[in-house]
């Protein structure tokens, strides 16, 4: 629709098919403005198993997809600052209404929908005049994605530990490096998940592999509040 914007507001953590499909859809109307979630203590971006990717490395996956796209742009307003108790609860709390209006504050046009496939979230859309647009649930889920991520990456670092304690340097060195192991793992395991992202988003996954060992062996620090997620790091103080 002329003159109307579409304010995609999600985790996106990571980007998968059915984001780019959402996305792709939402252009073809609407001026659309992407707001990944951000969380933030004292100035540094938090993260978890559940949100394992920064900002930066998610807009690197949006712009991998979108770069040049004259009616697409990445925003960093939507963003939850320390401590993440103040914005609850959701519609009675002040700081919410302050979170609307960073939301809103680049957006040009005076007219805009939004978008969630979640009907739970639909409702607060609602509730905070952000007008939502009814919508199906996405067909993949970034938490499928990410589960799948990080039984890869436990299962890479189980055999490369299993390689160290049954080999010698010299056999270790060249079992690491032979192309065939390495492609006949990658392929079977990369079936699952890499099926379920975008190429583009799968090599910059694959770029930020150390993010994905890092997550896999820590618990999930997120809790979950009046259905909505935050770290728990941050969340009193």
């Amino acid at each position: 629709m002329e003159n109307t914007a579409a304010l995609y507001l999600a985790h996106l953590n990571p980007i998968t098919n059915s984001h780019e499909k959402i996305i792709s859809q939402l252009a073809k109307e609407y001026h659309v403005y992407i707001f990944p979630v951000i969380f933030l203590r004292e100035d540094r971006e938090v993260n978890t198993r559940t949100f394992p990717f920064s900002y930066e490395i998610r807009k690197k996956m949006l712009l991998s997809l979108f770069n040049g796209h004259n009616n697409i742009e990445i925003l960093p307003n939507y963003k939850f600052v320390s401590p993440y108790i103040k914005y609850l609860p959701p519609i009675v709390s002040p700081y919410s209404w302050m979170l609307r209006t960073g939301i809103l504050r680049d957006v040009l046009e005076e007219r805009y929908i939004s978008y969630t496939g979640d009907r739970a979230e639909r409702i607060a859309l609602r509730l905070y005049n952000l007008h939502p647009i009814r919508a199906k649930r996405l067909e993949i889920s970034s938490s499928n994605v990410k589960e799948l991520l990080y039984q890869e990456a436990i299962e890479k670092l189980r055999k490369d530990e299993l390689d160290n304690n049954t080999h010698n340097n010299m056999n270790h060195s060249a079992q690491n490096n032979h192309p065939e192991h390495t492609e006949q793992y990658n392929g079977r395991v990369r079936e699952s998940w890499e099926a379920m992202v975008p190429k583009s988003v799968a090599n910059v996954i694959m770029d930020n592999w150390s993010t994905v060992e890092k997550f896999a062996q820590s618990t999930d620090k997120t809790i979950k509040i009046f259905g909505m997620k935050f770290p728990t790091e941050g969340i009193l103080n």
